[in-house]
């Protein structure tokens, strides 16, 4: 396989899939905080959080719709891209999106239309049920994707079937419950819950700025952050997690991601800062927090985290285990049924590091005929780029500590504060609001980039996944993608913009029935409260 169409291909796929999740985050987010202001509206039935429901949800139809169009394109990719990958491992990392579309999809896309055009039609608890389901939707969609995508990263439940030569699933359940995905899953709707807080806060924050709509800004605060706090919360502690489970499933991301060239002693201490140098394989200026990463990565003082030469040295032995399996396999293909049965055995004990075996495949036709220098060039490959996912990793890392500071020091203005805030507080508001869009982005970079040489961990390498395409064909899909998902970002934008200028729609005739329904209970709160609680 030419390098040029792997690094192209790789590159088309990397460019849709992180401009599909400039929408993915806000949509697992809006879901939910949609579905609690409208639970509140059944509740009091006061008529702001219909208008609060209304306006968010819009806001969140629009980011579904793009989102949506984006998201489709990748599925197609997998067959048209990487043609080879799909042959290879289909069988299992095609049933949990076959689920997602069948399901979760259906699901998600059906009661969205019946929550926009409901409203009218049905009752306030049928509508409340209608806006849980499309939540449900959402996250269910997160989750079956995310169960594809960490079987990529850590391969459970399934093995090589030597005479139809592709990984065949053994166990649904080892799939479905793989603890990779399932702290991926966790960890990635915690950080789309937090991109709507912070989204919701910053355009809150706008309107408060602005002196408009501010019944329903200072409302929405105090929703987001609530439930922003808690993410934010929650995305650190699961982003730990994470880190415990690589230890074990993927030792190489994890000490890339550290810059630990060597095994240290237990417990590794965490390198806060420092200047990664993979050619001299050290980190310049490095500042260390003792223990810290012994801690996180295997929950004790004892256990060591071993470091990339270590891991190297360990890769080289795998592919040398891998070419005897490699060798056998040959034997199996050539003689089917008639294979001896000491060759399956020799096989059965060897395939496990069969993919190591495919790395040589970079360098040459035949594995079985690799030069010792080939071998060690194959092992090295093992090392993902070092530098970006340290410093990716730190960025998100820094951003998410942000988060929990911006949603503590609003939730409690908002509980304590009689819901004032000052003018600096609201413009950070605004201005923070890129920033969960940058920490998912580098989340994805690290998981992905990260897993590097491989497609599928220790199974598939990315140089082998690859379909057989022109470096014009790819060339020119590559940038006819940009164009159109350029488009669509300016759409997106564009509508959200609008709709934001334009604000909520406000029902006169709804409020004043509200109004005037509850004038007795009102009326001595209104004598007394002041006209207005300016920002401060």
């Amino acid at each position: 396989m030419d390098i040029g169409i792997v690094e192209l291909s790789r590159l088309q796929f990397a460019m849709t899939a992180m401009y599909h999740f400039l929408f993915v985050p806000l949509t697992l987010g809006l879901s939910i905080l949609v579905a609690i202001m409208e639970t509140v509206y059944v509740m009091t039935r006061r008529p702001i959080w219909r208008q609060m429901t209304k306006f968010w949800g819009t806001l969140f139809g629009i980011n579904f719709v793009l989102g949506v169009a984006t998201g489709i394109t990748m599925e197609f990719q997998f067959g048209m891209n990487w043609s080879y990958y799909s042959h290879y491992v289909g069988d299992i990392f095609g049933a949990p999106l076959a689920i997602e579309g069948l399901m979760a999809f259906f699901l998600e896309a059906t009661f969205v239309g019946l929550f926009f055009f409901g409203w009218d039609k049905l009752s306030r608890v049928q509508h409340l049920v209608v806006a849980w389901l499309v939540a449900l939707g959402s996250n269910l969609s997160a989750l079956w994707i995310l169960i594809a995508n960490g079987w990529m990263q850590n391969p459970v439940g399934a093995q090589f079937n030597p005479m139809t030569m592709r990984m065949e699933m053994t166990d649904f359940y080892e799939v479905l419950f793989n603890e990779v995905a399932q702290a991926k899953f966790v960890h990635t709707v915690s950080a789309g819950y937090v991109t709507a807080s912070v989204f919701v806060i910053g355009v809150s924050a706008w309107y408060l700025l602005k002196g408009q709509h501010v019944a329903l800004a200072r409302r929405s605060i105090t929703v987001g952050a609530a439930f922003g706090l808690a993410s934010a919360f929650s995305v650190v502690l699961l982003g730990d997690e994470s880190g415990y489970s690589a230890t074990h499933s993927q030792k190489m991301k994890l000490a890339a991601i550290e810059a630990m060239w060597n095994t240290e002693p237990a417990p590794a201490p965490f390198t806060a800062f420092g200047f990664p140098d993979q050619e001299a394989r050290r980190t310049h200026y490095a500042v260390h927090i003792p223990f810290l990463m012994g801690l996180i990565g295997t929950r004790s003082l004892t256990t060591d985290i071993p470091g990339i030469n270590q891991l190297v040295n360990q890769a080289e032995g795998r592919i040398r285990s891998g070419l005897i399996a490699y060798e056998a396999l040959m034997t199996v293909r050539e003689q089917r049924d008639a294979t001896p049965p000491e060759v399956m055995k020799t096989f059965e004990t060897h395939s496990r590091d069969l993919g190591f075996a495919f790395l040589l495949k970079k360098y040459i036709d035949n594995p079985l005929q690799a030069s010792q220098e080939q071998i060690r060039m194959a092992a090295n490959d093992t090392v993902p780029e070092v530098w970006p996912l340290f410093w990716a990793f730190r960025i998100m890392a820094v951003l998410g500590f942000g988060f929990i500071a911006t949603m503590a020091y609003f939730f409690y203005r908002a509980s304590f504060r009689g819901m004032r805030y000052p003018r600096w507080a609201l413009w950070v508001a605004v201005v923070m609001i890129p920033a969960p869009w940058i920490a998912a982005e580098m989340g994805w970079f690290v998981a992905e980039f990260g897993r590097q040489p491989w497609t599928v961990d220790g199974i598939l390498p990315t140089a082998m996944s690859a379909s057989s395409l022109s470096v014009t064909e790819l060339a020119l899909t590559l940038f006819g993608f940009i164009a159109f998902y350029t488009v669509l970002f300016i759409i997106e934008m564009g509508l959200m913009l609008k709709y934001i200028r334009k604000g909520p729609y406000i029902d006169v005739a709804e409020t004043d029935d509200w109004l005037r329904a509850r004038q007795e209970v009102l009326a001595p709160v209104a004598r007394t409260a002041p006209t207005a609680i300016p920002a401060e």
